[in-house]
């Protein structure tokens, strides 16, 4: 751990995993497409891709990707969070611990995709921002994808204003040597535009 405490345990204080998951199964009860991301990136991956699921919280995408064929690799620093994906899913794996540290975790680099969505990068503790982009680009293989989803306005984050802007976003990636190819205003893929309040972001890693 890095010591300093994330945006998300300041709002959540680190309990937030029961009832999180509590809110993604009412809206699936009412008929809501819960897996949009899953989707989204399952649309740019072969077959049993490499994926790692950075800030997985309570495991809803990276389930979902291993139900369509995919490895998924979980990591997240709420314990409250993985408890519940460890009960939803015990045989995937799923690891405590900081983005600004993954190295420290273990795993074997070479993912094809990491993916930083449900607000990942705005809820990051302060200044850890630029650590953890270049953590995730580091764990990827050559040619390897990030893709991001994070809002940019206070109507699109559990924040009174947003701690981080796109172009920082976009600076920190490229000083990691990632390379942006698409952006989105949705999951659903609704053309981004300037001004919009949410951007899902697809980098990757170059190829050399």
């Amino acid at each position: 751990m890095t010591g300093q405490r994330d945006r998300w345990a300041e709002l959540t204080g680190g309990q937030a995993g029961e009832r999180y998951a509590r809110r993604f199964a009412r809206l699936a009860e009412s008929g809501h497409d819960i897996h949009g991301e899953a989707t989204f990136c399952a649309a740019l991956l072969k077959p049993a891709a490499r994926i790692l699921d950075a800030g997985c919280g309570t495991g809803r995408i990276a389930v979902r990707l291993a139900e369509l064929g995919h490895h998924c690799i979980g990591v997240d620093v709420d314990p409250s969070m993985l408890a519940v994906a460890r009960r939803d899913a015990p045989t995937q794996a799923w690891h405590l611990g900081d983005l600004a540290r993954l190295d420290t975790l273990g795993l074997d680099p070479g993912f094809d995709l990491a993916l930083a969505a449900g607000n990942v990068i705005p809820l990051l503790a302060p200044g850890t921002e630029p650590a953890v982009v270049r953590q995730l680009a580091a764990a990827l293989s050559p040619g390897g994808l990030l893709v991001t989803g994070m809002g940019l306005d206070a109507a699109h984050l559990p924040l009174p204003e947003p701690p981080v802007t796109l172009a920082e976003f976009d600076h920190w990636s490229a000083e990691a040597g990632l390379t942006l190819r698409q952006r989105y205003a949705t999951w659903s893929g609704d053309p981004y535009y300037q001004g919009c309040g949410y951007a899902v972001s697809v980098h990757s890693r170059s190829a050399m």
